[in-house]
């Protein structure tokens, strides 16, 4: 550590670290340009960028900031990392910011970062922490690998936890219930639920998924054994087996957090876990099924700080952007996002009324469930049991004046000619709907019962999106390929001829799958005069897709062709969610 701590209370000043490095002589403003263009383009820090382009190294960044802020650098390799410094600063946190903290005393907490200017986070650990906090500077690889070996859950910590849960479960002699043969003592069910070190292994498994960044955690039921398996990046994980004996233990603890009954075993039920701290918000939607080997339990992790609500952070194209902006301004008319379950409509939807949302705006949400909550939204939860239905709260909707009207699904026809009937009588409508792409959406408004001529006076726009992983920023490797090598799988080529394109290697970042993140793809149909005749005359969906095409439509394959040119995703993945 070539110094202990900054001299307490010195703070970094706000020059930015472009023009730190071309006063410094180390970069040229032609390549502070490029590197920001670039940073524009992908959403990294700048600092990242620049050592990804190769204009400057790790060691030369660092030198500059500690010369001009006078903030010492610290060697993570000559540091360990106690255990009880590393529970002032949460796993989530040193990850959001990239630090460590490497030094305390007296009051004072030493932080390693990458990028001292970084004010937010001084000031939420200041405030977190309750103590005076002040930079070192350290590589960010090296921060990053810091962070990767310090709070690492690994399996073998698992494993430990795993076989002392086992220890207890073993005292306990866990039966089957009624159905299949046997008698469950409720009281020794709940007596294991509440061991400790049941406790701390389920606990230990949703802050490992939290900070994974998984969508969401499965207990799934087999014969002999309990698969946990995590949804990363939208593809299935496994994590490990679970001895059998220990299932019912890990179940009834998780449907406790839930406030579940853990005495039914033979229905589904619903529930929900909420964390809460500080600066960050979480909610644990948790769903139990029983199955022939026991209850499964899928929990959906929703991290309000992962949504995006900012529709140019969504991954749209310039053209699918500019369509979509110009109709959630529209005064009114019915908005379809359209795609598979997963394929992020919600975070979407969300984004446009974000967009719209005004102290002067009306805006009604009804959705099953209500993921998050929208400051200034009105959001209600269908509940069907007792006649909460989307049909009667849309019916309710229209005797309190919306503006904007969010639908969460239009499952029925009732539900569809409401929301048709709302858009012709001056409301903005956003719903979605379960179908492969725009033009064969209109196929299915068709199909539910909405006559043509309806739908041709309220659609103003369908947009379908589909979810693709990303290549990993850390390990991804450049390589030479031809634009003509993506015409088989359906690319138009624009004359480009030979362009560098990326692959993943895999590295600890992306659990060594070499993809990180997911960006969405997009198919946007505005429906303009042409399309609205055909419509009207129930055309075939091949030649309402072709004349889009001719305005300026791209399918969802072509538009993840092109991510594929940006470097932003790979062909195999394209594939993978998209057809022809």
């Amino acid at each position: 550590m070539e110094a202990a701590k900054a001299s307490e209370g010195q703070r970094p000043v706000g020059r930015r670290l472009g023009d730190l490095l071309v006063a410094a002589g180390l970069v040229a403003p032609t390549q502070l340009a490029e590197a920001l263009a670039e940073q524009k383009r992908t959403g990294e820090k700048l600092g990242p960028v620049l050592v990804r382009l190769g204009l400057v190294s790790e060691e030369q960044l660092v030198k500059v900031l500690s010369s001009q802020y006078g903030i010492p650098t610290v060697t993570l390799s000559d540091i360990t990392l106690e255990p009880e410094l590393l529970k002032l600063v949460p796993a989530w946190i040193a990850k959001k910011y990239e630090l460590v903290p490497v030094h305390y005393a007296n009051g004072t907490l030493t932080l390693a970062m990458a990028d001292p200017t970084n004010l937010s986070a001084l000031d939420d650990m200041a405030f977190m922490t309750g103590l005076q906090v002040v930079p070192a500077i350290a590589p960010l690889s090296v921060i990053r690998q810091a962070i990767e070996h310090s709070y690492e859950t690994s399996l073998s910590t698992l494993a430990d936890m795993l076989t002392e849960a086992e220890a207890i479960a073993e005292e306990i002699n866990l039966v089957r219930d009624r159905d299949l043969g046997g008698l469950v003592d409720i009281r020794q069910l709940r007596a294991s639920a509440d061991e400790a070190p049941v406790v701390r292994f389920v606990n230990m498994i949703l802050l490992d998924a939290i900070r994974r960044a998984a969508s969401d955690v499965h207990l799934e039921p087999y014969e002999d054994a309990l698969r946990i398996r995590f949804r990363l990046d939208g593809m299935l994980h496994k994590i490990m087996d679970a001895p059998k004996q220990l299932e019912p233990a890990l179940v009834s603890r998780i449907k406790i957090m839930a406030n579940l009954d853990i005495a039914e075993r033979r229905l589904p039920q619903d529930g929900s876990i909420q964390f809460r701290g500080r600066s960050r918000e979480v909610d644990l939607r948790v769903s139990t099924l029983p199955t022939i080997f026991g209850e499964s339990v899928s929990v959906r992790i929703l991290d309000k700080e992962a949504l995006k609500l900012d529709l140019s952070q969504l991954g749209f194209d310039a053209w699918c952007l500019e369509q979509f902006r110009k109709v959630i301004h529209s005064p009114h008319g019915l908005i379809l996002i359209t795609g598979p379950t997963g394929s992020g409509k919600t975070t979407t939807l969300y984004a446009a009324i974000n967009t719209v949302n005004a102290p002067h705006v009306n805006i009604m949400t009804v959705e099953d469930p209500v993921e998050y909550n929208l400051k200034g939204v009105n959001q209600v939860q269908v509940k069907e049991e007792i006649g909460r239905t989307f049909a009667a709260i849309l019916r309710s909707f229209l005797r309190h004046d919306p503006d904007v009207v969010l639908v969460g699904e239009m499952r029925d026809l009732e539900t569809a000619q409401i929301a048709v009937r709302a858009a012709l009588t001056g409301h903005l409508v956003l719903s979605t709907l379960h179908t492969n792409d725009c033009p064969s959406s209109i196929d299915r408004l068709l199909d539910m019962g909405i006559p043509p001529f309806l739908v041709s006076s309220s659609l103003r726009l369908i947009l379908a999106q589909r979810l693709v992983r990303k290549i990993c920023l850390d390990c991804r490797e450049a390589y030479e390929a031809d634009e003509e090598s993506l015409a088989p799988y359906g690319h138009t080529p624009q004359g480009l001829g030979k362009c560098t394109l990326y692959r993943g290697e895999g590295c600890p970042t992306c659990n060594f799958t070499g993809m990180k993140g997911r960006v969405a793809i997009a198919e946007v149909m505005p429906i303009a005069r042409e399309i609205r005749d055909l419509i009207r005359a129930s055309a075939p969906t091949a030649e309402v897709r072709e004349v889009a095409r001719r305005q300026g439509m791209r399918t969802l394959r072509e538009a993840g062709l092109q991510k594929v040119l940006e470097g932003m995703t790979n062909v195999d993945e394209v594939l993978r969610v998209t057809t022809e």
